[in-house]
């Protein structure tokens, strides 16, 4: 099975995860009705934000979570229901030398897929058997599907060793397949699994309320109605405050560790906070330069330039963005509520101007 086959075959069952520090792909097995990721991709997270071919971006809730083998399932939406059902291969019929196929979203590059061959079938790290495989993966490809050249999964894409050139690490297909056979019989429960003596542990068999029925260790178990803790802090905390005041989901609008992306009519905005030279950068992306008239639409963007205030048009490989760009110290609740309230209802209005009378090109969507 070819690259692009694979992709056809796997596009619309491959997700792209997020959460308020780390993004991941996951992707969907019909026969259990749960989208498989790693676990430190969803870490610490009872919901993370799902965002996939046949739906918009959703929260799903972490259903299992399973530290020893990295692995996660989550609750998949329901537009998901009726996918083709992808198949669980056979570890035991992996070579070294075989072709297989790594799928993922790597540094928010979505549906990226690279090929490369399996270096060593039976690796062993930290007392478990890893697919060691030279396909290039990156951060964003963990959680994502190892698929060998019949389109079956034969592993989880899980870690890199950082310096190396290609040297990747799959979780084999058998341990996955494990797993979701014993979650299956409590499928739908909250439910994790004891990093001491690997038992299946959900809120009614602790003991005690906290420690495993089976080797007494102590279960730090995520009890749904517990408050969750608020990892973040500073200034991501108050960009998602004034999101929040603004009306969005604060939830759905992150896309990995101090990045958010909204959307206000037909604009979409990217905010990115860098704490290394303290700037708030934010980025409306309206449209693509025209073929025809470009003259006239820059004495009017130099013209609009001069007008406006805290905030200012570039253009960037074509496309017309309008920006702003905030020392952190200067952001509070207030003035950063009226700033990104006043960039959105600018970059809705001004994405449509540019449209309309200057003929510039809509900007082009990922399918």
């Amino acid at each position: 099975m070819s690259i692009h086959d694979v992709i056809e075959r796997f596009q619309s069952t491959v997700v792209q995860i997020a959460t308020k520090t780390a993004t991941g792909t996951g992707f969907y097995l019909v026969d259990y009705d749960l989208i498989v990721t790693n676990n430190h991709v969803v870490k610490d997270n009872r919901k993370v934000t799902l965002k996939g071919r046949t739906f918009d971006k959703r929260l799903a809730e972490v259903l299992f979570t399973d530290e020893r083998y990295d692995l996660a399932f989550l609750k998949p939406p329901v537009d998901m229901h009726g996918l083709p059902a992808l198949k669980l291969g056979d570890y035991t019929l992996l070579k070294d030398g075989d072709t297989v196929i790594a799928i993922g979203h790597p540094y928010g590059l979505n549906y990226t897929a690279t090929q490369g061959v399996i270096s060593r079938v039976d690796r062993v790290q930290q007392g478990l058997k890893y697919i060691q495989i030279d396909a290039a993966i990156n951060p964003g490809n963990s959680g994502g599907p190892l698929i060998n050249t019949g389109g079956d999964v034969v592993g989880v894409n899980t870690f890199i060793i950082k310096g190396g050139d290609n040297l990747g690490f799959a979780l084999p297909v058998s341990y996955l397949k494990q797993a979701l056979d014993e979650y299956k019989p409590i499928s739908g429960a909250v439910a994790m699994r004891c990093p001491n003596c690997s038992t299946l542990v959900t809120e009614q068999t602790l003991e005690a309320g906290k420690y495993c029925p089976n080797c007494g260790t102590e279960i730090d178990f995520p009890f749904k109605d517990e408050v969750e803790e608020e990892p973040i802090s500073g200034i991501a905390k108050t960009i998602e405050d004034i999101l929040d005041t603004l009306g969005y989901n604060k939830e759905l609008a992150r896309t990995g560790q101090n990045k958010w992306e909204v959307e206000e009519g037909s604009a979409k905005i990217r905010i990115t906070y860098n704490p290394e030279n303290f700037f708030i950068i934010s980025d409306a992306f309206l449209c693509q330069l025209p073929r025809q008239g470009i003259r006239e639409l820059y004495t009017y963007l130099l013209r609009e330039n001069y007008k406006l205030q805290g905030k200012f048009f570039s253009l960037h490989e074509g496309d017309v963005v309008l920006s702003s760009l905030i020392y952190d110290l200067d952001i509070n609740l207030d003035s950063g509520r009226q700033m990104f309230k006043d960039l959105f209802e600018k970059a809705d209005y001004y994405d449509t101007i540019l449209i309309d009378q200057f003929s510039c090109i809509p900007m082009l969507e990922e399918r």
